[in-house]
């Protein structure tokens, strides 16, 4: 059989192929502790469970429009406004089935052949690929650890070209947690403005903020920055809805409108009784996500003071996320090395830094328990003083 070249060359999620390995260590007998998954360890609210209970038992079963339902769109309209500071009609509104696949669906309906896409890197794995699919082409703007793995106005300046048609911009970042502040984000617009180049802004993590860092949305800056944004976000992270698979975009129209009909002819239109849920996430205020957040800036607390007291490790404090990327360049092994031994040693799975772009480092989550956390800290020190 004869594969598209294209879809070939794709590779397969570390993130989850880790996952899996832990998972099946764990189905054998082991004791297996893994900050591998981006997947709160907290069960959905239980007010979001009964919307869609409530939705099933009242038969909304059948299929939804294609964009997701007039409710929903209009109760993220609302929102986007109301927390956001966003002015975004529900007309301009796509629910999709994750955020992945909005982003998907962006790319696919935004690139030409060869139009380049520039990535801040450290980056989430799937933009490359999703870039690739599109036929686009990947520019990495590299971030140095020193300066908090954060791109500024002149390295995006030295990456762009006559081919450039987006910048990717994740804040708060997976695998990194990093946040930019209200002076960066300003300067990545000015690029933006200047350079005409559109902006995916990956905001799915906005709500895990810590120690009072702001988090402004990216298309709030100014009307000239709105008019080239494209918002993204979801309901995976903040409302511990992962495998409910509902994300969403705000844009302009003519992108809407594209992928509205793009989807039309892939999906159709999200799970009908999940949304439901997802309008009740929204309407039922943010105590739950609250809560939620204070386990995490616990959790990041503990695990930050255990990695940089760890001898050769270094990390940049994540202000962001539930995600952590500390250095181990120091002990002699890429990435993978560190990883395959670390878990066939001590039963701890970490997802190696190099699918996302750095080979000196790893990707630590915290969205598991204190309990993972605190053994697997012990193990992984035990694991160092061996190497």
């Amino acid at each position: 059989m004869t594969l598209n070249e294209t879809i070939s060359a794709i590779a397969p999620s570390v993130t989850l192929a880790i996952t899996s390995k832990a998972k099946a260590m764990a189905a054998e007998g082991r004791e297996v502790f893994s900050f591998a998954a981006g997947e709160p360890d907290f069960d959905t609210p239980d007010h979001i469970k009964e919307a869609a209970i409530h939705a099933l038992r009242d038969g909304k079963t059948k299929y939804s429009p294609g964009v997701g339902l007039s409710e929903l769109r209009a109760a993220i309209a609302t929102d986007l406004n109301v927390y956001n500071g966003l002015d975004y009609e529900a007309s301009q509104v796509v629910v999709s089935d994750g955020a992945k696949h909005t982003l998907f669906n962006i790319f696919m309906a935004m690139l030409q052949p060869g139009d380049e896409v520039l990535i801040p890197s450290p980056y989430w794995l799937s933009y490359p690929e999703m870039v690739r699919i599109a036929g686009g082409k990947s520019v990495f703007v590299e971030a140095a650890e020193s300066d908090g793995f954060k791109v500024t106005k002149a390295s995006l300046e030295a990456a762009v070209t006559p081919k450039t048609r987006a910048l990717i911009l994740n804040s708060p970042s997976n695998p990194i947690g990093t946040v930019y502040e209200p002076a960066e984000l300003k300067a990545i617009a000015a690029f933006a403005c200047e350079n005409d180049v559109m902006v995916v802004a990956d905001e799915i993590y906005q709500q895990m903020v810590y120690d009072g860092v702001a988090s402004p949305s990216f298309a709030s800056l100014s009307q000239e920055v709105y008019d080239r944004t494209i918002t993204v976000n979801g309901f995976s992270k903040a409302y511990s809805m992962t495998g409910w698979r509902l994300g969403y975009l705000a844009g302009p129209m003519p992108l809407v409108k594209a992928i509205s009909a793009l989807q039309s002819h892939s999906t159709s239109g999200p799970t009908t009784f999940a949304q439901y849920g997802a309008i009740a996430a929204l309407q039922g205020g943010r105590e739950c996500v609250a809560q939620m957040r204070d386990a995490f800036a616990a959790r990041r607390a503990y695990l930050y003071d255990r990695l940089v007291n760890m001898p050769g490790i270094t990390c940049v404090k994540p202000m962001g996320a539930f995600y952590m990327l500390p250095g181990i360049g120091s002990y002699g092994m890429d990435s993978l090395t560190y990883a395959e031994k670390l878990l066939k040693a001590t039963g701890v799975a970490v997802v190696p830094g190099k699918p996302f772009g750095t080979d000196a480092n790893i990707r630590l989550s915290y969205a598991c328990s204190m309990a993972t956390i605190r053994e697997g800290m012990d193990r992984m020190e035990g694991f160092l003083k061996g190497v």
